[in-house]
């Protein structure tokens, strides 16, 4: 019997808030503690400028890969995720124009195995990924040979306008 295939998960965290490097921990922490979740690799934390949303304080963003057990699905995983922001803190603000402004916990799915999502509750792919350095130089760290829609992470930031300088990106 050929062993099957370990499902692959990969989440992005960010926090701009002034205890960032405590909010990371206590979501890697969440995470992990999920039933029937294992944890894997784990980025570096990176610095990044805020997008869309300029007059904030930078973020602190990684990726952390999951090893999720067979009960688990993207939207299932999206409803953990909004349970942990939750948990943490994390109020949305009815103002569209702070979407992307200042939080204290932030954690998206990027990618969950080949699976695709078009459930607008939990797109999978996330609809963003590919343009958003401050994901996808994580994500490169954890799984270098990942592909995204039939194209390597590494070329999806290569065709972005950004630059890395030590854990500091800028797009």
């Amino acid at each position: 019997m050929a062993d099957q295939p370990v499902l692959r998960a990969y989440v992005s965290l960010g926090s701009n808030c002034e205890s960032a490097t405590a909010m990371l921990d206590a979501a890697r922490s969440a995470l992990a503690a999920l039933p029937d979740m294992r944890m894997g690799a784990v980025s570096p934390v990176y610095r990044t400028e805020p997008q869309e949303y300029a007059d904030q304080p930078w973020f602190h963003n990684q990726v952390v890969e999951l090893l999720p057990g067979e009960s688990w699905q993207p939207c299932s995983l999206v409803d953990a995720l909004l349970d942990i922001e939750a948990m943490l803190g994390r109020v949305r603000s009815a103002d569209p124009a702070l979407r992307y402004g200042p939080r204290v916990i932030d954690a998206d799915l990027l990618v969950f195995g080949q699976l695709r999502s078009t459930d607008p509750h939990c797109l999978v792919p996330h609809p963003r990924l590919t343009g958003r350095a401050f994901a996808l130089r994580p994500l490169l760290d954890v799984a270098p040979r990942l592909e995204v829609d039939g194209v390597p992470v590494s070329q999806w930031l290569e065709r972005l306008d950004c630059r890395v300088d030590g854990d500091r990106i800028f797009q």
